[in-house]
């Protein structure tokens, strides 16, 4: 399923094993994520699923543009090992930066910061590593 130079079964295969494994992590560290952020079980189970369909399509962006940045590796450079580079760099450059950046002004906890950016990790580097895996 390419279209435009992108394989958009790999970005959509891509956006739902991050998804699956924010599920996992998040589930694992659903009380330090709580004490975290300040919520009770309560307050965050009377929430809405709009943050789960905005995390879905933010997700399916980030594999976009990590498909986009992977492919401009070159020819017979998209493999798993340079998708999961890519995102690594990305993650330390760009996200792991700005959550912390984010959390600093608010006066979050470290502990978010922390924790939040070890699951984007988790995201950049599965994306990576599916993209770099069925191609470009």
């Amino acid at each position: 399923m390419t279209f435009a130079g992108l394989n958009y079964l790999a970005i959509l295969l891509a956006a739902l094993a991050a998804f699956g494994w924010g599920a996992i992590y998040y589930m694992t560290l659903s009380k330090q994520w709580l004490a975290a952020v300040g919520l009770s079980k309560e307050q965050m189970q009377s929430r809405s699923a709009a943050p789960f369909v905005i995390s879905f399509v933010a997700l399916i962006v980030m594999s976009w543009v990590l498909a986009g940045t992977v492919g401009h590796l070159g020819p017979g450079q998209v493999t798993p090992k340079n998708g999961i580079i890519s995102g690594l760099f990305l993650w330390l450059g760009f996200i792991a930066t700005t959550v912390f950046v984010n959390n600093a002004y608010p006066g979050r906890k470290y502990s978010l910061s922390v924790i939040d950016s070890i699951h984007w990790l988790g995201v950049v580097v599965i994306e990576g590593a599916v993209i770099g895996a069925m191609g470009v």
